[in-house]
Order: structure tokens, then sequence, then C-alpha cells
């Protein structure tokens, strides 16, 4: 139930500030009724400082709910950081498993050193042989430079 609370922060703060703003309204009309400034004076200290409370209530319950999300936010990214980088040991043990020398990580359109952080983030990037990088058309990685592959111009005939 307290959860449930929590995400309600924001909408209460919105109604804390319309109810505050009413107030202040409701004080000012009051103050406008009367002729005399003597009798307008507990209109708009009423109002007024009611109004106000409410007011500055309502806007910290939003800055509160507005860092809640920033933080379940930050929470999220630090969990898929942690999924990829779980993800990169992984790959680069299974690499290392099968000799790493002749294996590169291939994605649709280029391919990578096993240890090159970019692809391992990514669902379609897997382990290839060298040899079969050159019939897949792939080209090198520009970050992490792995070694270029030449195709024999013999070969293509």
């Amino acid at each position: 139930m307290n959860n449930n609370l929590g995400r309600l922060g924001g909408q209460v703060g919105v109604l804390m500030c319309v109810l505050g703003y009413g107030v202040i309204f409701f004080g000012w009309n009051g103050a406008a009724s009367e002729a005399l400034p003597a009798a307008q004076f507990p209109y708009l200290i009423s109002g007024g400082i009611a109004g106000l409370g409410l007011v500055v209530i309502g806007a910290a319950m939003l800055v509160v709910q507005d860092s809640r999300e920033d933080r379940a936010r930050l929470q999220a990214t630090l969990e898929q950081l942690t999924t990829a980088v779980e993800r990169q040991g992984g790959a680069a043990n299974a690499a290392g498993m099968r000799g790493g020398a002749g294996v590169v990580l291939a994605g649709t359109t280029s391919y990578h050193r096993t240890d090159c952080t970019l692809p391992t983030a990514r669902e379609e990037a897997h382990l290839m042989r060298i040899e079969d990088v050159l019939g897949q058309g792939l080209e090198p990685c520009r970050v992490c430079n792995p070694p270029a592959l030449r195709m024999d111009p013999l070969q293509s005939y």
C-alpha cells in the first residue's frame, strides 16, 4: 500500500498546488469585498498564508516525486549496464575458451575484436571465425580496429 501512495505523490502535489491557489484566490476575493484596509488584512493573512503553504508543500511533493522517478530510471539504467558488462565478460570468456586467436565478434554490418565493447550490448552479436568474415562481407570496426581481412582477387573468380 505504501508503494501505491508513492506513485500518487505527483498527483497529490498538483492537487495541493491547485487548492493553494484556490485558497489564495478566495482570500483575495474576501479582501476585495471589504472597503477598509483593516478589514482586508484577516482575509489576506489567512488566505495568503494558508494558500502559500499549500502551494509550497505541493511543489515540494512534485520535486520529491520527480526525484523518485529519476532514481528509478537511474536504477534501471544501472541494471542494464550491469547486464551488458556481464554479457561482455561472458563473450570474452567464450572467445578465450575457443582459442580466441581466430575468433571475432560479428554484428550485422561489421566485425569486432572480442574485447570490443560496441557489439556486446546488442542481441545480434555472435562469435565467428575470422575466415568466415570474408564470406559475410562485413567491414572492420572503426573503434577497435580488428585485423583487416583482404580477399585474394583470385578467389573471387
